[in-house]
């Protein structure tokens, strides 16, 4: 299944015709923390693309390969950004839809319960 899934699924990693470019025209140049692999034309180095180890899903590419895969910077991340401050928490993907996902209070999915409202707003009536 996995050979025939890499056939006609495209939106679960790399198609077999992208890995099969990549291997032909791309050089690695880097992998980020999900596994995700980052590459570039050998011949064109401005052409640069990921493949996703997993999902396709923008979300999970890294802030810093970001950067690199849309031209903001031409060197790789490690040589150009600076190191990684004590105080930064890692990039998480989009947790939106999951049990994970930001709930704030007075949210149907957590409690339910609005806080009363202040008194500071006249509902408007016609006439």
């Amino acid at each position: 299944m996995g050979f025939l899934h890499s056939i006609f699924t495209w939106w679960n990693g790399g198609t077999l015709g992208t890995r099969l470019f990549s291997w032909r025209r791309g050089e690695q140049v880097g992998r980020d923390a999900q596994g995700n692999t980052y590459h570039r034309d050998r011949t064109n180095p401005a052409k640069r693309w990921v493949m996703y180890n997993g999902p396709n899903d923008a979300a999970r590419i890294a802030p810093e390969w970001w950067g690199w895969l849309h031209g903001t910077f031409d060197g790789l991340p490690d040589d150009v950004l600076p190191a990684a401050r004590a105080w930064e928490v890692p990039a998480t993907g989009n947790l939106t839809g999951t049990p994970m996902a930001h709930k704030p209070s007075g949210a149907l999915d957590r409690s339910g319960d609005r806080p009363a409202a202040t008194g500071d707003y006249t509902a408007w009536t016609p006439g």
